[in-house]
């Protein structure tokens, strides 16, 4: 099993960057997404997640409305595409996986069964 993250670097406030994960190792259409991250000395936390068939795509309060979380299931790779950025937003930012049925969509992180590498992103003031 692996998720390998990726898109993650330096923005000024207001900025964008699109995060990736590819899946690979497990049957990706089985399994909803979500995106995290963490600063150091925090827990880590939830972002957003996407269930299986995609139509339903919970986030935190924090990035309403400026993130927007997608999958492509023929590729196997969860996207996170963030706007007006924020220097709290900095943060290495992990995807993870959680077997679920259909519709299905948790944002407890102890549910989560894999986790990628994770990406740094840091915004700057």
């Amino acid at each position: 099993v692996q998720l390998q993250a990726s898109g993650g670097g330096f923005v000024q406030a207001g900025g964008s960057l699109t995060l990736s994960c590819a899946a690979s190792g497990f049957t990706f259409t089985y399994y909803t997404m979500g995106w995290f991250r963490q600063v150091p000395g925090k827990e880590r936390e939830f972002v957003a997640a996407v269930s299986r068939g995609g139509n339903t795509t919970p986030y935190a309060d924090s990035v309403k409305g400026r993130f927007t979380i997608s999958r492509d299931n023929d590729k196997k790779k969860v996207y996170l595409q963030m706007n007006n950025l924020k220097p709290e937003d900095t943060a290495v930012y992990y995807c993870a996986a959680d077997r679920t049925i259909m519709t299905v969509v948790t944002i407890d992180k102890d549910q989560y069964d894999y986790w990628g590498q994770g990406t740094l992103v840091t915004v700057s003031s």
